[in-house]
């Protein structure tokens, strides 16, 4: 009963702090129109965040051009690190633009965790900066990483439908849904063996998909979750997948 208890009280917490957050930003919008999402200067023009602020920001370059694990600057910069020569992953290609670290941690977390709408327009706006063009025009339709329904549930906020909603209305492509089959356990600890083993057989994408699919989430770990969907992806018909992500976490 008390361990029951506490969970509800967490789970009534979590539901009021994402709304405190709500408010907050709501607020923000009106009192700071212009200002930078990171530090509330006054933004560029049309941008939500400032010069100074951009410049800083940890770009996700060099990276692997399979699974966009960070590489150091050197010869074999941008070229397919060890473990994807030795295990390719289903996708083709993975595309994230920034590193999961400083400033942009810190943003994702009050994303994620806080539902807040100001930290994920800013996200989705250096995503896209992060994308060439020839990038967003590539994929017909796309598949967000999906929760499972009692962990959305118990968060309130799907950050990857999120996300992909507002980017999929921007570029007019179809929107495709994966339904997560097993409740697993939090990826949060394990390595990377244990996050494959963790995710194995764990979506399914009901329904044709077109040839080209692109994949959203908004933090690429080990590539694990991205490669299961991948997998799904490609069961339920499409020929080429890539897997997309605002930030990548180094190793």
């Amino acid at each position: 009963m008390k361990a029951r208890r506490r969970r509800g009280i967490g789970r009534w917490g979590n539901e009021r702090l994402s709304s405190l957050w709500r408010g907050v930003d709501a607020t923000l919008r009106q009192a700071l129109p212009g200002r930078c999402g990171f530090c509330l200067a006054p933004a560029e023009r049309e941008r939500p965040w400032c010069k100074a602020c951009f410049e800083v920001l940890p770009w996700n370059l060099p990276a692997c051009p399979a699974c966009a694990e960070p590489q150091p600057s050197g010869s074999l910069a941008g070229r397919r690190c060890g473990r994807c020569l030795q295990r390719p992953p289903a996708f083709a290609r993975a595309r994230v633009a920034l590193r999961y670290e400083g400033d942009v941690a810190r943003l994702m977390q009050r994303f994620k965790f806080h539902a807040s709408p100001r930290a994920g327009t800013v996200l989705l706006e250096l995503l896209e900066r992060g994308l060439p063009q020839e990038a967003l025009a590539w994929p017909q339709a796309l598949v967000p990483v999906p929760l499972h329904p009692q962990r959305a549930r118990e968060r309130g906020f799907d950050q990857a439908g999120w996300l992909a909603r507002r980017l999929a209305r921007r570029y007019r492509l179809a929107l495709h849904r994966a339904q997560r089959l097993n409740h697993t356990r939090s990826q949060r600890g394990l390595d990377r063996a244990e996050r494959y083993r963790n995710l194995r057989n764990g979506f399914l994408v009901e329904g044709g998909l077109p040839s080209r699919v692109a994949l959203l989430d908004d933090v690429m770990t080990t590539g694990a979750t991205l490669d299961a969907l991948a997998q799904a992806c490609r069961a339920a018909g499409a020929r080429e997948v890539e897997a997309w992500a605002v930030a990548r976490t180094p190793l």
